[in-house]
């Protein structure tokens, strides 16, 4: 049974979120796994920033270091409240689907209260997809300026918000194709593949960056 409330899902071990999420219940699902997936790179970013801090010879950044631990615990508390509110997403829909249809008054109402549930579900990873640039503007900074003993994991981070975003995407995708109202299911979709590319260029780009850093340092 999957559980209900903001509390109890962040409060969840890895091991029953993943229990949960194996499971034949709709959530957590894709969306939730992709806020997940925000919040360890959110948590990775803080990891280079910490190990930076308080090292002399990176000194110039610590105002810089510091800043960037506070947004990104920031950002992984808020990618960990975006994984309930997927879920929380997900009921109204659910519950439409449900609604009987025999009649067309049955049916038209259910058509409504449908159109209104899928606009919110794909607008929950859509909110995950925005989370996920924002921090991808931490990672850039995490391995431009953090301690290089550490820049592996900003390259990590950054592989890991890509996935975070691609997965938000199709979560906003598979919600849109059926919406009947054309014009804002394809204003949805196009802020979505926008915030998709942008995202999968700067990982790729913050990726190579790091990966060509450790090439040149063995």
């Amino acid at each position: 049974m999957v559980k209900e409330g903001v509390e109890q899902m962040q409060q969840m071990t890895l091991a029953d979120f993943t229990r949960e999420l194996s499971g034949n219940a709709p959530v957590p699902g894709g969306g939730g796994a992709a806020a997940l997936c925000g919040a360890l790179a959110a948590a990775l970013s803080s990891m280079v920033a910490s190990l930076t801090v308080g090292k002399k010879k990176y000194e110039a950044v610590r105002e810089d270091m510091d800043a960037l631990i506070r947004d990104a615990g920031r950002l992984r508390k808020e990618f960990l409240s975006l994984i309930d509110e997927d879920a929380e997403a997900f009921k109204p829909l659910a519950a439409a689907y449900r609604l009987p249809h025999w009649t067309e008054e049955e049916k038209a109402a259910r058509r409504n209260e449908m159109e209104q549930a899928l606009r919110r579900a794909a607008e929950s990873p859509l909110r995950i997809l925005e989370k996920t640039r924002e921090a991808m503007a931490l990672v850039r900074e995490a391995a431009g300026k953090g301690s290089v003993i550490a820049v592996s994991d900003a390259g990590c981070a950054a592989a890991i918000l890509e996935a975070a975003a691609r997965c938000a995407a199709l979560n906003v995708t598979v919600n849109t194709r059926l919406m009947e109202d054309q014009e804002t299911a394809g204003g949805l979709e196009r802020r979505s593949q926008e915030i998709l590319s942008e995202c999968q260029a700067e990982s790729e780009s913050i990726y190579l960056s790091v990966g060509s850093f450790l090439q040149r340092n063995q």
